[in-house]
């Protein structure tokens, strides 16, 4: 893939850097860290310019972060809700009162959650779904996601280009910077969910002792 990632950009320039980002926003395991420090070195010896592979790139990021905007708005929490009313809910333990907290946390936080998301890793594309499901506004969405992949855009085009012939060996420390968004995500979604189970299990057992308490006979 790597070889023809670079062979792609040297061939189509701007229009393939802005293609290949749209392609790695709707499909993650693209690395867009490889696409745009080899964008950034291929400033050096090229007469692209780093301010215009950084705004191609953005175009790419907003268009490919567009189709699963879309795809949010079609899993809307109405047809989630209809799936966790049934077998599936009992099968992975989610009811629909669940999705509705979950959507109203984002509710609530959708401008940050939308803005930070947008420079780390695995999350960066996929924070696009909630959006689209939440039915965030549409202008304040591109606005965020075009600011947030701008910063994450810049920040590996300048290193790149500035790295130059050596523009790979950014690529370890944007690898080492994958895996520990990776493993953090991870441990916080564990502990998410730990935390939801034994909360969920504490209230029923609250309520099957309340259920279970003798009442005293001179109770009216």
């Amino acid at each position: 893939m790597r070889d023809w990632i670079i062979g792609f950009v040297s061939a189509y320039g701007y229009l393939g850097i802005s293609g290949l980002i749209f392609i790695e926003n709707v499909f993650p395991p693209i690395p867009s860290e490889l696409i745009l420090t080899f964008g950034g070195f291929a400033t050096t010896y090229t007469s692209m310019q780093p301010w215009l592979v950084v705004l191609f790139a953005t175009i790419g990021s907003v268009l490919g972060a567009v189709v699963l905007y879309a795809i949010g708005r079609f899993l809307s929490p109405e047809r989630l809700g209809g799936l966790l009313d049934g077998k599936v809910g009992k099968v992975l333990h989610f009811r629909r009162k669940d999705l509705e907290k979950a959507d109203a946390w984002f509710r609530k936080k959708q401008v940050w959650a939308v803005l930070i998301c947008r420079c780390v890793p695995v999350v960066r594309s996929l924070i696009s779904i909630p959006a689209g499901m939440a039915k965030m506004a549409i202008l304040p969405f591109l606005g965020l996601t075009a600011l947030g992949s701008a910063v994450w855009n810049t920040v590996l085009v300048w290193a790149g280009a500035a790295l130059g012939a050596a523009w790979e060996s950014a690529l370890v420390y944007t690898d080492l910077y994958t895996k520990v968004a990776v493993v953090v995500i991870g441990l916080v979604c564990v502990a998410l969910v730990a935390w939801w189970y034994f909360k969920k299990r504490k209230k029923k057992t609250a309520g099957n002792g309340a259920a279970n308490t003798p009442q005293d006979p001179s109770d009216p």
